[in-house]
Protein backbone atom coordinates (compact mmCIF):
# COMPACT_ATOMS: atom_id res chain seq x y z
CA UNK A 1 0.00 0.00 0.00
CA UNK A 2 1.40 3.65 -0.84
CA UNK A 3 0.23 7.32 -0.15
CA UNK A 4 1.09 10.00 -2.47
CA UNK A 5 0.99 13.94 -1.28
CA UNK A 6 -0.41 16.73 -3.43
CA UNK A 7 1.69 17.87 -5.58
CA UNK A 8 3.08 21.27 -3.45
CA UNK A 9 3.83 24.57 -5.31
CA UNK A 10 7.50 24.92 -6.35
CA UNK A 11 9.63 23.83 -9.32
CA UNK A 12 9.90 20.87 -10.92
CA UNK A 13 12.21 19.07 -9.06
CA UNK A 14 10.40 19.73 -5.99
CA UNK A 15 7.23 18.34 -7.35
CA UNK A 16 8.97 15.32 -8.51
CA UNK A 17 10.33 14.56 -5.28
CA UNK A 18 7.33 15.03 -3.01
CA UNK A 19 5.42 13.03 -5.72
CA UNK A 20 7.12 9.87 -4.55
CA UNK A 21 5.65 7.08 -3.32
CA UNK A 22 6.05 6.56 0.30
CA UNK A 23 5.48 3.00 1.92
CA UNK A 24 3.62 2.98 4.91
CA UNK A 25 5.58 1.29 7.75
CA UNK A 26 3.79 -1.95 9.72
CA UNK A 27 2.27 -1.36 13.13
CA UNK A 28 1.94 -4.10 15.54
CA UNK A 29 -1.81 -4.89 15.72
CA UNK A 30 -2.70 -3.93 12.03
CA UNK A 31 -4.85 -6.22 9.99
CA UNK A 32 -4.40 -7.25 6.65
CA UNK A 33 -4.57 -9.88 3.79
CA UNK A 34 -1.68 -11.01 2.12
CA UNK A 35 -0.85 -14.20 -0.31
CA UNK A 36 1.70 -16.81 0.85
CA UNK A 37 4.82 -16.74 -1.48
CA UNK A 38 7.19 -19.16 -0.28
CA UNK A 39 8.55 -21.04 3.28
CA UNK A 40 10.93 -19.82 5.66
CA UNK A 41 13.38 -21.76 7.49
CA UNK A 42 11.04 -22.77 10.42
CA UNK A 43 8.03 -23.69 8.45
CA UNK A 44 6.36 -20.49 8.88
CA UNK A 45 4.91 -18.74 5.63
CA UNK A 46 6.09 -15.88 3.91
CA UNK A 47 4.02 -13.18 2.37
CA UNK A 48 4.18 -9.44 2.20
CA UNK A 49 2.55 -6.49 3.64
CA UNK A 50 2.89 -3.12 2.24
CA UNK A 51 6.36 -4.06 0.25
CA UNK A 52 7.32 -5.79 3.70
CA UNK A 53 8.48 -9.35 4.04
CA UNK A 54 6.18 -11.03 7.16
CA UNK A 55 6.91 -14.58 8.49
CA UNK A 56 3.02 -16.14 9.32
CA UNK A 57 3.26 -19.78 11.12
CA UNK A 58 1.16 -21.95 10.11
CA UNK A 59 0.31 -20.73 6.38
CA UNK A 60 0.77 -22.63 3.48
CA UNK A 61 2.46 -21.72 0.15
CA UNK A 62 -0.43 -19.83 -2.43
CA UNK A 63 -2.73 -19.64 -0.17
CA UNK A 64 -4.41 -16.29 1.37
CA UNK A 65 -4.76 -15.53 4.56
CA UNK A 66 -5.56 -12.68 6.75
CA UNK A 67 -2.98 -11.76 9.22
CA UNK A 68 -2.13 -9.65 12.24
CA UNK A 69 0.86 -8.09 12.93
CA UNK A 70 2.55 -8.83 16.17
CA UNK A 71 5.91 -7.58 15.60
CA UNK A 72 7.88 -5.31 13.50
CA UNK A 73 11.59 -5.07 12.88
CA UNK A 74 14.30 -3.54 10.57
CA UNK A 75 13.89 -5.96 7.53
CA UNK A 76 10.63 -8.37 7.97
CA UNK A 77 7.29 -8.36 10.34
CA UNK A 78 6.05 -11.62 11.87
CA UNK A 79 2.01 -11.85 11.76
CA UNK A 80 -0.17 -14.30 13.87
CA UNK A 81 -2.67 -16.18 10.85
CA UNK A 82 -6.40 -15.28 12.18
CA UNK A 83 -8.34 -16.63 9.05
CA UNK A 84 -7.11 -18.62 6.00
CA UNK A 85 -9.03 -16.89 3.11
CA UNK A 86 -8.05 -19.24 0.39
CA UNK A 87 -6.53 -22.40 1.36
CA UNK A 88 -4.13 -24.43 -0.68
CA UNK A 89 -5.36 -28.36 -1.38
CA UNK A 90 -2.62 -29.25 0.56
CA UNK A 91 -3.74 -28.25 3.60
CA UNK A 92 -4.82 -31.32 5.97
CA UNK A 93 -6.13 -31.69 9.53
CA UNK A 94 -3.81 -32.15 11.92
CA UNK A 95 -3.16 -35.44 13.71
CA UNK A 96 -1.79 -34.29 17.31
CA UNK A 97 -4.52 -32.22 19.47
CA UNK A 98 -1.87 -29.89 21.15
CA UNK A 99 -0.48 -29.31 17.54
CA UNK A 100 -1.27 -25.88 18.02
CA UNK A 101 0.25 -25.13 21.57
CA UNK A 102 3.35 -27.54 21.39
CA UNK A 103 4.84 -26.41 18.20
CA UNK A 104 7.66 -28.95 17.95
CA UNK A 105 5.74 -30.33 14.72
CA UNK A 106 5.14 -27.14 12.53
CA UNK A 107 4.08 -28.80 9.19
CA UNK A 108 1.25 -31.01 10.50
CA UNK A 109 -1.14 -28.74 9.01
CA UNK A 110 0.31 -29.19 5.38
CA UNK A 111 0.40 -33.03 3.32
CA UNK A 112 3.39 -35.11 3.28
CA UNK A 113 4.15 -34.44 -0.24
CA UNK A 114 3.82 -30.89 0.52
CA UNK A 115 6.11 -31.07 2.88
CA UNK A 116 8.89 -32.91 0.98
CA UNK A 117 8.66 -30.05 -1.43
CA UNK A 118 8.71 -27.03 1.05
CA UNK A 119 12.17 -28.99 2.06
CA UNK A 120 13.23 -29.41 -1.25
CA UNK A 121 12.62 -25.56 -1.93
CA UNK A 122 14.74 -24.84 1.74
CA UNK A 123 17.29 -26.12 0.39
CA UNK A 124 17.12 -24.67 -3.30
CA UNK A 125 16.89 -21.48 -1.90
CA UNK A 126 19.75 -21.67 0.51
CA UNK A 127 22.23 -22.64 -2.37
CA UNK A 128 20.67 -19.79 -4.48
CA UNK A 129 20.94 -16.95 -1.25
CA UNK A 130 24.23 -18.01 -0.04
CA UNK A 131 26.27 -20.21 -2.24
CA UNK A 132 25.38 -17.96 -5.46
CA UNK A 133 24.19 -21.00 -6.98
CA UNK A 134 20.62 -20.77 -8.08
CA UNK A 135 21.12 -23.85 -10.46
CA UNK A 136 22.50 -26.03 -7.59
CA UNK A 137 21.70 -30.08 -8.33
CA UNK A 138 18.89 -30.33 -5.62
CA UNK A 139 17.68 -34.07 -5.92
CA UNK A 140 13.79 -34.78 -4.99
CA UNK A 141 13.37 -35.20 -0.93
CA UNK A 142 14.00 -38.24 0.13
CA UNK A 143 11.29 -39.13 2.32
CA UNK A 144 9.24 -42.09 4.58
CA UNK A 145 6.37 -44.47 4.14
CA UNK A 146 4.57 -43.54 7.00
CA UNK A 147 5.82 -40.55 8.59
CA UNK A 148 4.66 -41.62 12.16
CA UNK A 149 6.07 -42.83 15.20
CA UNK A 150 9.88 -42.48 14.03
CA UNK A 151 11.64 -40.99 16.83
CA UNK A 152 14.14 -43.62 19.23
CA UNK A 153 14.20 -40.70 21.76
CA UNK A 154 12.56 -38.77 24.06
CA UNK A 155 13.89 -35.81 26.18
CA UNK A 156 11.54 -34.01 28.26
CA UNK A 157 11.30 -31.78 31.34
CA UNK A 158 9.81 -32.97 34.32
CA UNK A 159 7.89 -30.26 36.17
CA UNK A 160 4.93 -28.95 38.88
CA UNK A 161 2.43 -27.10 36.74
CA UNK A 162 -0.84 -26.52 37.85
CA UNK A 163 -0.38 -28.77 41.25
CA UNK A 164 0.24 -31.52 39.01
CA UNK A 165 3.39 -33.62 37.40
CA UNK A 166 3.97 -33.29 33.39
CA UNK A 167 6.46 -33.91 31.08
CA UNK A 168 6.29 -32.12 27.86
CA UNK A 169 7.87 -28.76 26.56
CA UNK A 170 7.47 -25.58 26.74
CA UNK A 171 5.37 -23.46 24.52
CA UNK A 172 7.71 -21.01 22.26
CA UNK A 173 8.40 -17.82 23.86
CA UNK A 174 6.59 -18.76 27.37
CA UNK A 175 6.81 -20.93 30.46
CA UNK A 176 3.76 -23.23 29.68
CA UNK A 177 4.21 -26.34 29.77
CA UNK A 178 2.53 -28.75 27.25
CA UNK A 179 1.95 -32.18 27.78
CA UNK A 180 3.31 -34.11 24.98
CA UNK A 181 3.76 -37.90 27.01
CA UNK A 182 1.09 -39.35 23.69
CA UNK A 183 3.72 -37.76 21.28
CA UNK A 184 2.49 -39.03 17.38
CA UNK A 185 6.10 -38.71 16.06
CA UNK A 186 7.65 -41.24 19.24
CA UNK A 187 8.27 -44.78 19.01
CA UNK A 188 5.63 -46.08 21.54
CA UNK A 189 8.09 -47.44 23.93
CA UNK A 190 9.25 -43.89 24.23
CA UNK A 191 5.88 -42.18 25.14
CA UNK A 192 5.23 -45.14 27.44
CA UNK A 193 8.47 -44.86 29.55
CA UNK A 194 8.05 -41.07 29.77
CA UNK A 195 4.52 -41.67 30.88
CA UNK A 196 5.05 -44.25 33.42
CA UNK A 197 8.10 -41.72 35.27
CA UNK A 198 5.81 -39.09 35.55
CA UNK A 199 3.15 -41.37 37.24
CA UNK A 200 5.58 -42.99 39.58
CA UNK A 201 7.36 -39.80 40.75
CA UNK A 202 3.78 -37.75 40.57
CA UNK A 203 2.83 -41.18 43.32
CA UNK A 204 6.46 -41.39 45.11
CA UNK A 205 6.46 -37.17 45.81
CA UNK A 206 9.48 -37.24 43.82
CA UNK A 207 10.89 -33.88 44.13
CA UNK A 208 11.17 -31.87 40.92
CA UNK A 209 13.38 -29.23 39.91
CA UNK A 210 12.03 -25.68 40.10
CA UNK A 211 14.37 -23.59 37.29
CA UNK A 212 13.32 -20.28 38.91
CA UNK A 213 14.46 -20.76 42.22
CA UNK A 214 17.09 -23.16 41.22
CA UNK A 215 15.89 -26.07 43.41
CA UNK A 216 14.78 -29.59 43.60
CA UNK A 217 16.28 -32.78 41.83
CA UNK A 218 14.73 -34.80 38.81
CA UNK A 219 14.55 -32.16 35.74
CA UNK A 220 14.48 -34.05 32.32
CA UNK A 221 13.31 -37.71 31.32
CA UNK A 222 15.19 -39.31 28.58
CA UNK A 223 14.25 -41.97 26.91
CA UNK A 224 15.73 -43.99 23.69
CA UNK A 225 14.66 -47.49 22.30
CA UNK A 226 16.85 -49.73 20.35
CA UNK A 227 13.98 -50.08 16.58
CA UNK A 228 16.64 -53.20 15.39
CA UNK A 229 17.64 -54.74 19.52
CA UNK A 230 14.57 -53.57 21.43
CA UNK A 231 16.42 -52.58 24.26
CA UNK A 232 15.73 -49.48 25.96
CA UNK A 233 17.86 -46.86 28.14
CA UNK A 234 15.99 -44.54 31.01
CA UNK A 235 18.19 -41.16 31.62
CA UNK A 236 17.28 -39.59 35.13
CA UNK A 237 19.11 -35.89 34.58
CA UNK A 238 18.92 -34.58 37.30
CA UNK A 239 20.65 -31.28 39.69
CA UNK A 240 21.85 -32.98 42.63
CA UNK A 241 23.33 -36.31 43.42
CA UNK A 242 20.45 -36.45 45.43
CA UNK A 243 17.26 -38.17 44.43
CA UNK A 244 14.32 -38.53 46.36
CA UNK A 245 12.92 -42.31 46.35
CA UNK A 246 15.67 -43.31 43.91
CA UNK A 247 15.36 -47.06 44.85
CA UNK A 248 11.75 -47.30 44.54
CA UNK A 249 11.69 -45.36 41.43
CA UNK A 250 14.15 -47.68 39.62
CA UNK A 251 12.50 -50.60 41.16
CA UNK A 252 8.90 -49.85 39.52
CA UNK A 253 10.45 -48.51 36.45
CA UNK A 254 12.01 -51.44 35.93
CA UNK A 255 9.00 -54.22 36.97
CA UNK A 256 6.06 -51.80 34.86
CA UNK A 257 8.95 -51.68 31.97
CA UNK A 258 10.36 -55.23 31.38
CA UNK A 259 12.40 -54.01 28.33
CA UNK A 260 14.06 -51.39 30.02
CA UNK A 261 17.95 -52.76 29.58
CA UNK A 262 19.54 -49.69 31.42
CA UNK A 263 18.80 -46.70 33.86
CA UNK A 264 21.29 -44.14 34.21
CA UNK A 265 21.17 -40.72 36.09
CA UNK A 266 23.25 -37.72 34.78
CA UNK A 267 24.15 -34.82 37.05
CA UNK A 268 23.50 -31.28 35.82
CA UNK A 269 24.14 -28.87 38.60
CA UNK A 270 24.12 -25.57 36.60
CA UNK A 271 21.20 -22.66 35.52
CA UNK A 272 21.35 -23.43 31.84
CA UNK A 273 19.40 -24.81 28.92
CA UNK A 274 21.66 -27.55 27.91
CA UNK A 275 20.30 -31.17 28.89
CA UNK A 276 22.91 -32.86 30.50
CA UNK A 277 25.74 -32.54 32.84
CA UNK A 278 29.09 -34.01 32.83
CA UNK A 279 29.08 -36.69 35.06
CA UNK A 280 26.30 -40.01 34.66
CA UNK A 281 26.37 -43.16 36.51
CA UNK A 282 24.48 -46.07 36.03
CA UNK A 283 21.41 -46.82 38.47
CA UNK A 284 20.13 -50.33 36.96
CA UNK A 285 20.69 -53.01 34.34
CA UNK A 286 23.57 -52.27 31.65
CA UNK A 287 26.09 -49.13 31.35
CA UNK A 288 25.04 -48.88 27.08
CA UNK A 289 21.99 -49.22 25.16
CA UNK A 290 22.52 -51.51 22.20
CA UNK A 291 21.54 -51.45 18.93
CA UNK A 292 22.53 -52.10 15.44
CA UNK A 293 22.41 -49.86 11.63
CA UNK A 294 23.24 -52.60 9.19
CA UNK A 295 26.18 -54.83 9.61
CA UNK A 296 26.61 -52.47 12.39
CA UNK A 297 26.50 -52.68 16.34
CA UNK A 298 26.53 -49.61 18.25
CA UNK A 299 26.76 -49.15 21.87
CA UNK A 300 25.25 -46.02 23.27
CA UNK A 301 25.48 -44.22 26.57
CA UNK A 302 23.46 -41.48 27.67
CA UNK A 303 25.14 -39.07 26.63
CA UNK A 304 26.06 -40.14 22.57
CA UNK A 305 24.78 -38.50 19.78
CA UNK A 306 22.69 -40.92 17.37
CA UNK A 307 20.06 -40.37 14.70
CA UNK A 308 17.09 -39.73 16.64
CA UNK A 309 15.27 -41.46 12.85
CA UNK A 310 16.90 -45.25 12.35
CA UNK A 311 14.97 -45.83 9.11
CA UNK A 312 15.87 -42.48 7.45
CA UNK A 313 19.47 -43.20 9.21
CA UNK A 314 20.08 -45.94 7.05
CA UNK A 315 18.85 -43.94 3.63
CA UNK A 316 20.91 -41.14 4.56
CA UNK A 317 24.23 -43.04 5.17
CA UNK A 318 23.67 -45.08 1.41
CA UNK A 319 23.11 -41.95 0.04
CA UNK A 320 26.76 -40.97 1.99
CA UNK A 321 28.26 -43.88 1.08
CA UNK A 322 27.18 -42.92 -3.26
CA UNK A 323 28.53 -40.16 -3.22
CA UNK A 324 32.18 -40.80 -1.33
CA UNK A 325 32.13 -43.67 -4.02
CA UNK A 326 34.91 -45.39 -2.32
CA UNK A 327 37.02 -47.93 -4.11
CA UNK A 328 39.31 -49.64 -1.08
CA UNK A 329 41.96 -47.59 -1.60
CA UNK A 330 41.28 -44.39 -0.07
CA UNK A 331 42.02 -42.62 3.44
CA UNK A 332 38.41 -41.42 4.80
CA UNK A 333 38.38 -38.60 7.24
CA UNK A 334 35.15 -38.92 9.62
CA UNK A 335 34.13 -35.27 11.05
CA UNK A 336 32.33 -34.77 13.63
CA UNK A 337 32.19 -38.77 14.02
CA UNK A 338 30.06 -39.15 17.57
CA UNK A 339 29.54 -42.39 18.18
CA UNK A 340 31.05 -43.68 14.57
CA UNK A 341 28.43 -44.18 12.98
CA UNK A 342 29.26 -42.50 9.48
CA UNK A 343 32.80 -43.84 9.65
CA UNK A 344 32.02 -47.10 10.47
CA UNK A 345 29.16 -47.46 7.76
CA UNK A 346 32.00 -46.37 5.16
CA UNK A 347 34.64 -48.26 6.65
CA UNK A 348 34.43 -52.16 4.97
CA UNK A 349 34.93 -49.65 1.81
CA UNK A 350 37.79 -47.33 2.75
CA UNK A 351 41.66 -48.26 3.48
CA UNK A 352 41.24 -46.36 7.02
CA UNK A 353 38.67 -43.99 8.26
CA UNK A 354 40.29 -41.15 10.66
CA UNK A 355 37.52 -39.89 13.24
CA UNK A 356 37.22 -37.34 15.52
CA UNK A 357 34.75 -35.47 18.39
CA UNK A 358 34.78 -33.26 20.96
CA UNK A 359 32.36 -35.83 23.24
CA UNK A 360 35.03 -38.41 25.40
CA UNK A 361 32.15 -40.69 25.41
CA UNK A 362 31.52 -40.56 21.81
CA UNK A 363 34.94 -41.66 21.26
CA UNK A 364 34.90 -44.26 23.78
CA UNK A 365 31.59 -45.61 22.14
CA UNK A 366 33.15 -45.43 18.86
CA UNK A 367 36.17 -47.38 19.82
CA UNK A 368 33.91 -50.22 21.37
CA UNK A 369 31.66 -49.81 18.44
CA UNK A 370 34.38 -50.80 16.12
CA UNK A 371 35.81 -53.70 18.03
CA UNK A 372 31.76 -55.19 18.65
CA UNK A 373 31.51 -54.83 14.45
CA UNK A 374 34.80 -56.49 13.78
CA UNK A 375 36.18 -53.44 12.08
CA UNK A 376 40.03 -52.89 12.25
CA UNK A 377 40.69 -49.91 9.73
CA UNK A 378 39.07 -47.04 12.24
CA UNK A 379 40.72 -44.76 14.40
CA UNK A 380 38.80 -42.65 16.69
CA UNK A 381 40.10 -39.63 18.56
CA UNK A 382 38.98 -36.93 21.19
CA UNK A 383 39.33 -33.26 19.55
CA UNK A 384 37.84 -30.31 17.79
CA UNK A 385 37.91 -31.23 14.28
CA UNK A 386 39.52 -28.02 13.27
CA UNK A 387 42.80 -28.67 15.59
CA UNK A 388 42.78 -32.27 14.83
CA UNK A 389 43.03 -31.99 11.11
CA UNK A 390 45.20 -30.09 11.17
CA UNK A 391 47.47 -31.74 13.19
CA UNK A 392 46.71 -34.57 11.24
CA UNK A 393 47.98 -32.86 8.07
CA UNK A 394 51.44 -31.26 9.79
CA UNK A 395 52.16 -35.03 10.66
CA UNK A 396 51.78 -35.96 6.71
CA UNK A 397 48.27 -37.07 7.16
CA UNK A 398 46.36 -36.38 3.55
CA UNK A 399 42.84 -37.82 3.05
CA UNK A 400 41.23 -38.74 -0.29
CA UNK A 401 37.82 -37.70 0.91
CA UNK A 402 36.34 -36.14 3.81
CA UNK A 403 32.82 -36.52 5.80
CA UNK A 404 31.79 -33.89 7.70
CA UNK A 405 28.62 -33.79 9.90
CA UNK A 406 28.51 -30.69 11.73
CA UNK A 407 25.90 -29.26 14.31
CA UNK A 408 23.77 -26.39 13.11
CA UNK A 409 26.14 -23.88 13.22
CA UNK A 410 27.88 -25.34 10.07
CA UNK A 411 31.64 -25.66 10.13
CA UNK A 412 34.10 -23.91 11.77
CA UNK A 413 36.07 -21.22 10.12
CA UNK A 414 39.29 -22.95 10.74
CA UNK A 415 38.00 -25.91 9.15
CA UNK A 416 36.57 -25.04 6.30
CA UNK A 417 40.48 -23.08 5.32
CA UNK A 418 41.75 -26.67 6.33
CA UNK A 419 40.11 -28.43 3.91
CA UNK A 420 40.70 -25.73 1.06
CA UNK A 421 44.52 -26.41 2.46
CA UNK A 422 44.36 -30.13 2.38
CA UNK A 423 42.31 -30.20 -0.74
CA UNK A 424 40.83 -33.67 -0.61
CA UNK A 425 39.61 -35.30 -3.68
CA UNK A 426 35.97 -35.09 -2.39
CA UNK A 427 34.18 -33.82 0.24
CA UNK A 428 30.56 -35.19 1.60
CA UNK A 429 28.38 -32.58 3.78
CA UNK A 430 26.20 -33.88 5.50
CA UNK A 431 24.21 -31.10 6.70
CA UNK A 432 20.94 -30.15 9.25
CA UNK A 433 20.85 -26.78 8.33
CA UNK A 434 20.09 -25.57 5.07
CA UNK A 435 21.56 -22.18 5.33
CA UNK A 436 24.88 -22.93 7.49
CA UNK A 437 25.22 -25.50 4.41
CA UNK A 438 24.76 -22.74 2.03
CA UNK A 439 27.13 -20.10 3.44
CA UNK A 440 29.74 -23.11 3.86
CA UNK A 441 29.77 -24.07 0.20
CA UNK A 442 30.28 -20.76 -0.72
CA UNK A 443 33.38 -20.86 1.17
CA UNK A 444 34.46 -23.95 -0.23
CA UNK A 445 33.50 -22.81 -3.90
CA UNK A 446 36.54 -21.29 -4.24
CA UNK A 447 38.19 -25.20 -4.87
CA UNK A 448 34.82 -27.44 -4.87
CA UNK A 449 32.22 -27.75 -7.20
CA UNK A 450 28.78 -29.11 -6.11
CA UNK A 451 27.82 -31.82 -7.90
CA UNK A 452 24.91 -33.23 -6.03
CA UNK A 453 22.60 -32.52 -3.22
CA UNK A 454 19.69 -34.78 -1.48
CA UNK A 455 17.63 -33.80 0.77
CA UNK A 456 16.67 -36.24 3.10
CA UNK A 457 13.21 -35.87 5.60
CA UNK A 458 15.22 -37.40 8.67
CA UNK A 459 12.14 -35.64 11.21
CA UNK A 460 8.60 -35.60 9.05
CA UNK A 461 5.92 -33.68 10.59
CA UNK A 462 8.45 -30.70 11.25
CA UNK A 463 10.42 -27.93 9.25
CA UNK A 464 14.03 -29.94 9.50
CA UNK A 465 15.57 -30.68 6.60
CA UNK A 466 18.84 -32.70 6.25
CA UNK A 467 20.77 -33.20 3.10
CA UNK A 468 24.00 -35.13 1.71
CA UNK A 469 25.86 -32.79 -0.19
CA UNK A 470 28.68 -33.75 -3.25
CA UNK A 471 31.81 -31.45 -3.50
CA UNK A 472 34.18 -32.60 -5.92
CA UNK A 473 38.22 -30.92 -6.21
CA UNK A 474 37.56 -28.71 -9.07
Amino acid sequence: MTTYKKKPAGGPRKQQAAAAPTAIKLQVGQIAETEIKRTGINGEGIGYIDRQVVFIPGALPEEKVRVKVTKVEAKHAVAELQMVVKASPKRVEPRCPVYAECGGCSLQHASYDLQLDMKRELVRESFARYAKLPKAPVERTVGMSDPWSYRNKAQLPIVQHKGDVVVGLFQAGSHNIVDVSGCHVQHPLTNRIVQEVRDIARDLGVKLYDEKTHKGELRTVVARVGFETGECQLTLVTRTKELSHRQELVKRMAEQVPELTSIMQNVNPARTSLIFGDETFPLWGADVMEERLGDVQFSLSPRAFFQLNPEQTTKLYNLVADAAALTGKEVLVDAYCGVGTIGLWLAPKAREVHGMDIVPEAIADAKRNAEKSGITNTRFVVGAAEQILVDWMKKGLRPDVVVVDPPRTGLHPELLQALLKTAPKKIVYVSCNPSTLGKDCGVLGEKYEVKKVTPVDMFPQTAHVESVTELRLK
